[in-house]
């Protein structure tokens, strides 16, 4: 029982942050299927989305934000390991973007009708995606392992502001559907209640840590297969 209980001790040690990021990402699926929310017109039970669309592509943001400075420190120092870990952070966050992109799908069509409008943020969105799905092509086309790395970095410097400004600042200038743009009040303002806004705040975080896993796993398998390169 004694060995038991270390060995649980020692794995909760080395492995806090991913327990605790499925934990949140667990919580927040269950609440935001059977909790309660706020009766809101046009919205109704289509809030619930804001457990799993936004948090999505809040932590996408994170994760691009980190793999921009992974992109630097590469760029600077020439280190594999920076250069894995910008390149699997990215991967990790174009899935989420997807993945929030295809639940805003989903969103969009029970709200305005269908799941793609000629709405500023959603075609800024779309061309952000497809910046970064040349990154991975263009890492792709590149064989030379030391180049790739070079040029990947340089993009990804480039890329990440270019995204910001696409997902944040235009779509604010222009006439959008989407809360907090072109005027229209956030939902922080009208209808996050104090219930909500525990529960988004956590899948945020939850799916952060869960990216960061991801890009991890990813990591430490493609600095595997160069080593095994490397010896062949």
């Amino acid at each position: 029982m004694g060995c038991l209980s270390l060995y649980l001790a020692c794995l909760m040690k080395k492995f806090w942050w991913k327990i605790l990021g499925v934990a949140m990402v667990l919580f927040s699926i269950i609440f935001g299927l059977l909790g309660k929310v706020p009766a809101l017109p046009i919205l109704n039970e289509s809030i619930r989305n804001l457990y799993f669309h936004v948090p999505m592509w809040f932590a996408m943001i994170l994760l691009l934000l980190v793999a921009f400075i992974f992109s630097i420190i590469s760029l600077n120092k020439g280190t594999q390991k920076a250069d894995l870990r910008a390149n699997e952070l990215t991967n990790s966050a174009i899935f989420l973007g997807v993945m929030g992109l295809l639940t805003g799908m989903i969103w969009a069509t029970f709200t305005w009708g269908k799941p793609w409008t000629n709405d500023p943020k959603l075609n800024s969105v779309a061309i952000g995606m497809l910046i970064y799905l040349g990154y991975i092509i263009l890492r792709q086309a590149i064989e030379d392992r030391e180049k790739r790395a070079r040029v990947s970095a340089v993009f990804n410097i480039f890329a990440f502001p270019i995204f910001v400004v696409l997902i944040f600042v235009l779509p604010r200038i222009e006439d959008s559907l989407h809360p907090g743009n072109g005027g229209n009040p956030g939902f922080n303002t009208y209808d996050l209640d104090n219930n909500m806004r525990p529960i988004f705040y956590m899948a945020v975080f939850g799916w952060t840590l869960i990216g960061v896993w991801i890009s991890e796993l990813r990591s430490r398998i493609r600095n595997i297969e160069y080593h095994i390169e490397e010896n062949e």
